[in-house]
């Protein structure tokens, strides 16, 4: 009897769906709404997606245009591939277009969507925004870490060179090298601490791997295609253990922020990082600079600058290794500009303007985020004549667009030179646009650019063998090489002159 309940329970549950779902779709033309593939009952357009989900949405533009509608359930989602309705969206709708989308892994990750990238438009996200923009990431914030910067970068140069010998080129597996320099610049921002490495200063070297561990478990979990965070039901059950998982990597994340914030707390001396800033700042404004903020804050800055950055530098260097030409040219002008006596400063980056073109052109082709960040639509708007009604998940395929052919000339091709032609650069989207726009870039730039710099300056490189790299990516959030980055490396005399 009761099995029976049950099943007239979900029956009735879903035919009071299938017939709201009905009502929808059948106005769906009157409201003018942007054209799609026609959903399905409950499900609407989810049956559709697949990973990657950057190119599915490239396939749907193709087939629909390049403002497309589809169904996550009964939500309606707009998927935007065109730059005129990407300006639209954040000139003329950018308040509007300021809520975020919340989801799963912003309730248990980002303490129920309450950090600066995944709270809604408000007093909270002013006031988070403020914090960002004075106290973690302003110029002179940014500037004050150059020092850290430099000793990470080095720090890599010698593990580098210790793998070197006096027989010439050396094979090195330099993803995980990436992934350590990226960490500790941003830790050592953070918390005034090493995590990885031979030298780490965290004494348990278990709490670092899993710390690592939990990152990549985060990111093979959040996306836009996660399908409980549109149907609900299906969180009754739970079959891919998603919410289970998520719950465990808030946990871990958290009891790790808090030993963190602790131990700043006690130091009797401050440090020149973020979370002894913040501690000061706590102090007189206990209402603004909470804990939870402070744990949002370091949060925001370990995904928005470790993934995205290790990404860039091995996209950059995959690309300079496929095409020696470009990597030839980038050394001659560092050797003009810089020199073969001294090694590159941070300072001397503007004189590089080659050095730069490489870096967009692999933004271009590899974004760290191919997808932005959805943005959820406060009132009824229209872009480029489509009614888009309020609640809609506003969807802009970055990468779809940096790869169109009738953007961009010869779309799939790497040529750093494109950037030559003025106004080229402002196409790009990797970073956003308006208020929601990303406040890292300045110091991402700085970061990878110097990097970068300083290995074609200190080494001669090439691929460990004729063929060229295998250039295919991963199924995340953000765009990573499916295979670790390998080369051959040779140190050339300037890489002597390191020291940490």
């Amino acid at each position: 009897m009761g099995m029976l309940l049950l099943l007239l329970s979900y029956s009735l549950l879903f035919l009071v769906l299938f017939l709201t779902l009905k009502s929808l779709f059948q106005s769906r033309k009157l409201r003018n709404l942007p054209p799609g593939p026609p959903p399905l009952p409950i499900i609407g357009n989810l049956n559709l997606l697949e990973q990657p989900i950057h190119r599915f949405f490239q396939r749907m533009s193709k087939e629909y245009g390049n403002i497309v509608s589809l169904w996550f359930g009964s939500r309606l989602a707009v998927v935007i591939s065109s730059p005129t309705a990407y300006q639209e969206c954040f000139t003329k709708h950018d308040v509007a277009l300021a809520n975020r989308l919340p989801s799963l892994s912003g309730k248990y990750i980002f303490y129920n969507n309450t950090t600066v990238g995944s709270c809604s438009h408000g007093q909270h996200w002013r006031n988070l925004r403020r914090i960002t923009a004075l106290d973690v990431l302003s110029t002179q914030r940014v500037h004050s870490f150059s020092g850290i910067r430099s000793d990470e970068t080095k720090r890599l140069v010698q593990r580098l060179l210790a793998k070197n010998s006096k027989e010439g080129f050396a094979r090195v597996e330099i993803s995980s090298m990436f992934n350590d320099l990226t960490y500790n610049n941003i830790m050592r921002m953070i918390s005034g601490k090493r995590f990885y490495g031979e030298e780490s200063e965290l004494k348990n070297v278990e709490k670092a791997r899993e710390f690592r561990e939990t990152v990549t478990e985060m990111l093979e979990l959040m996306g836009v295609a996660n399908k409980g965070d549109h149907l609900p039901f299906l969180r009754w059950f739970d079959f891919q253990n998603v919410e289970k998982r998520l719950k465990s990597i808030s946990k871990r994340y958290d009891t790790i922020l808090n030993e963190i914030i602790d131990e700043n707390r006690s130091k009797k001396d401050r440090e020149n990082s973020m979370i002894d800033h913040l501690l000061k700042l706590q102090e007189t404004q206990p209402e603004y600079y909470t804990d939870q903020i402070i744990k949002g804050l370091a949060l925001a800055m370990l995904f928005g600058g470790t993934d995205s950055s290790t990404g860039t530098l091995e996209w950059s260097l995959s690309n300079l290794l496929n095409h020696p030409e470009v990597l030839k040219k980038a050394k001659e002008e560092l050797d003009t500009q810089v020199g073969q006596d001294r090694l590159l400063n941070e300072s001397d980056l503007p004189k590089l303007p080659y050095l730069r073109k490489i870096i967009l052109e692999t933004l271009r082709l590899y974004p760290p985020a191919p997808i932005l960040i959805p943005h959820v639509s406060s009132e009824d708007i229209t872009i480029e004549g489509f009614n888009v009604p309020r609640d809609t998940i506003v969807i802009i395929n970055g990468w779809g667009m940096q790869r169109d052919p009738h953007l961009w000339n010869d779309a799939t091709c790497f040529k750093p030179e494109r950037f030559d032609v003025e106004g080229e650069e402002k196409k790009l989207v990797a970073f956003g646009m308006g208020r929601r726009a990303c406040p890292g870039e300045p110091m991402a730039m700085q970061s990878v650019s110097f990097t970068l710099g300083l290995l074609i300056q200190c080494f001669d490189w090439k691929r460990v063998s004729e063929e060229k790299l295998d250039m295919t990516e991963n199924n995340w959030i953000t765009l990573s090489r499916l295979i670790p980055l390998e080369a051959m490396c040779k140190a050339r005399p300037l890489a002597t002159k390191i020291g940490v």
